[in-house]
């Protein structure tokens, strides 16, 4: 999952972001209004962690103009405000979710794996498809009664695809959410991936629509 943090804060986003990536995400760190509004209109994240308090333009507007523009990217704010009245103004401009400066890194983990299975239709952390079961909540997988040890970036990758069974996952939006906006990738780095995924899985598993992506059947064997 790629995530955008917009945060000007040095201290708190170096921390958010450590501690995202050691959960598996891909964290884009962001630290001004408008670079944020740019990246949602952009729709390359799976989910956006949006500061309120940010130069340039403050992050209720970057909300509104977001979701003026139709964009319907998940968003979390994280801010002090914590009057009714502030976190009623930033429900109605948009947000999925509303979260109280200071808070906890696990308390901001389960918001994030709580707002992805709305966003995905899931009611619980565990996802199965045919013989190939995931726990989102420990990162572990099972495939054909078998635990299979996975990096971080095989897990993402295999989550985004398990999420999207049967459907068509486009090159270009797995190279956006497993490397983020700021890495240069270069042009074997997904290919790669999916080949050691597939090694330690079925080359069966998944597969290569030529030209376009990649796509897990509905029931994997």
């Amino acid at each position: 999952m790629h995530i955008i943090l917009v945060e000007d804060d040095q201290q708190l986003g170096a921390a958010i972001q450590r501690a995202l990536e050691r959960l598996g995400y891909t964290v884009s760190w962001l630290r001004n209004g408008r670079e944020a509004l740019m990246a949602l209109r952009d729709q390359t994240a799976d989910l956006v962690l949006l500061d309120l308090g940010l130069p340039g333009m403050d992050g209720i507007d970057v909300l509104t103009e977001a979701r003026n523009a139709h964009v319907k990217t998940p968003v979390i704010v994280m801010t002090a405000r914590d009057g009714l009245e502030a976190r009623v103004h930033g429900l109605d401009a948009g947000a999925d979710d509303y979260l109280i400066k200071p808070f906890h890194l696990d308390e901001l983990g389960a918001r994030i794996r709580s707002l992805s299975r709305r966003a995905q239709g899931l009611a619980v952390n565990r996802i199965e498809a045919g013989a190939l079961i995931l726990d989102l909540g420990t990162s572990q997988v099972m495939f054909r009664g078998e635990h299979v040890e996975l990096t971080r970036r095989e897990f993402s990758l295999l989550q985004i695809l398990i999420e999207r069974a049967g459907r068509l996952v486009r090159r270009e939006s797995l190279i956006n959410s497993l490397y983020g906006l700021d890495t240069i990738v270069g042009n074997s780095a997904l290919e790669v991936l999916v080949h050691t995924l597939r090694r330690k899985l079925s080359f069966e598993t998944i597969h290569t629509v030529r030209g376009f992506g990649y796509m897990i059947p509905r029931e994997p064997k």
